[in-house]
């Protein structure tokens, strides 16, 4: 990896689309630290302070998963990344509904194109949906309910409060635009590059977090703590990159055919399938779908619901929400192995350029086949995905610090995913120029 990134910042082109990657990364990182215009900053930064220690800690712990923070600072981009999320997974799962989306995702490129500006479309509607909620909590004093003075806004009058709302909406879409610009112009996917750097952004403050929350018992005792963490947070990550680079291989034998005078095919090659064949995304989705009721449970805070949302879903050390947790990511982990990868056309392809699996006739056979070793493959995928997830529950209670941990299984299969993604997307253009270095030469 450390050779990667060393031999991609002597090339040329890498570097500029690394060096173009970390300057879009730096405007999100200040666009999530600067709050929209109308907030008090003295007074958000008060009550900050006071949630991490309130009763409804685990509660602003969830909100700020995927939004590095900046959300509960009211900043122009605190609503992160989360609209796009939202609208992805509604229009993945329309495709599979509504037929007119399912034949424009068939036609290739163009029809991926429409689906990509519905789904911005609907992010921009959801941003403004989402901005308004909370912009009327801040308002009304019900975004931080144990805060002494909740009131985080200099006036409540109508013509600010449109400004406080255009503003993150504005952010919102900014946020999508610089995402489609590092997938365009930069290094890796662009969505989740966003992601990884919300996620990463936490991880500092909550390692401290656990040190000074074992102040009390000693200073020694503190920096062991703190080092043991560190430690075995290593070792999961190196745990869960042994995991995410494994894959089963099944071989694929291409017959002999005339074309003219020339002989085409005779070649054996193999279609790698991955223990984990969906990536994160099952994680993103699950922590997404999670993310709903929590914020249900904030804007109605007096309900019944909202007070059994509370109860079982911000603490996560609860069985209730381990176990939605884990169902969901085993869901979706089938789900989305199931929208993208298709024996039969994966049969169907190989029947048409003569390609075979040895002992396996084509045809129906074959796509049972594929489907067979999909599913045996999807299975311990899903179940290692989900207790990953759960890390901070089976193997962290013990620190007393669920919702501070950084080395949690969400926030960890992110990291390590779009690191690995990023990693193999670097060393396939070293690969090409090397390529194309030779064919040159």
């Amino acid at each position: 990896m450390l050779h990667a990134f060393a031999s991609a910042f002597k090339t040329p082109d890498l570097r500029r689309k690394i060096f173009f990657t970390l300057f879009i990364l730096v405007i999100f990182r200040l666009g999530s630290t600067i709050p929209v215009p109308n907030v008090d900053i003295a007074k958000i930064d008060q009550c900050v302070a006071q949630s991490k220690t309130s009763s409804a800690a685990g509660l602003y712990s969830m909100i700020n998963l995927f939004s590095g923070g900046a959300l509960l600072q009211l900043a122009i981009f605190a609503l992160g990344i989360m609209p796009y999320i939202t609208a992805s997974i509604i229009l993945q799962l329309l495709t599979v509904v509504i037929p007119k989306l399912e034949s424009l995702k068939k036609e290739g490129a163009s029809g991926q194109n429409k689906i990509t500006q519905y789904t911005r479309y609907l992010t921009l509607v959801l941003g403004v949906l989402q901005a308004t909620a909370f912009v009327t909590l801040a308002t009304s004093g019900q975004l931080f309910r144990t805060c002494s003075d909740p009131i985080v806004v200099n006036d409540v009058s109508v013509f600010p409060v449109i400004v406080m709302v255009l503003t993150m909406t504005a952010g919102t879409t900014m946020v999508m635009w610089l995402g489609e610009l590092i997938t365009d112009r930069g290094i890796g996917n662009g969505m989740s590059i966003l992601i990884f750097t919300q996620i990463a952004a936490r991880f500092p403050d909550s390692l401290w977090q656990i040190k000074t929350s074992r102040q009390g018992q000693g200073q020694a005792h503190a920096w062991f703590i703190f080092l043991l963490v560190i430690a075995v947070g290593l070792l999961v990550m190196a745990a869960v990159i042994f995991i995410e680079q494994g894959q089963r291989r099944i071989p694929v034998q291409y017959a002999k055919r005339m074309v003219g005078r020339r002989m085409f095919g005779g070649t054996s090659t193999y279609i790698p399938l991955k223990v984990n064949q969906s990536g994160v995304i099952p994680v993103i989705f699950a922590s997404s779908i999670l993310y709903l009721p929590v914020l249900y449970a904030t804007f109605r805070p007096d309900g019944k619901a909202a007070q059994w949302i509370s109860a079982n879903f911000t603490q996560g050390d609860h069985p209730v929400y381990n176990i939605v947790y884990f169902l969901l990511i085993v869901f979706f982990c089938y789900f989305y192995v199931a929208i993208t990868f298709d024996p039969v056309e994966m049969s169907d392809n190989m029947k048409k350029y003569g390609g075979f699996i040895p002992g396996i006739r084509a045809g129906k056979p074959t796509e049972d086949y594929l489907a067979y070793v999909l599913s045996r493959l999807t299975a311990p995928g899903s179940l290692y995905l989900g207790l990953i997830s759960l890390i901070p529950t089976l193997a962290f209670v013990f620190l007393n610090a669920n919702q501070n941990f950084p080395f949690g299984g969400t926030s960890i299969l992110i990291v390590v995913g779009v690191g690995l993604d990023t990693i193999k997307q670097i060393e396939s253009k070293l690969q090409q120029r090397s390529y194309e270095g030779f064919l040159t030469s």
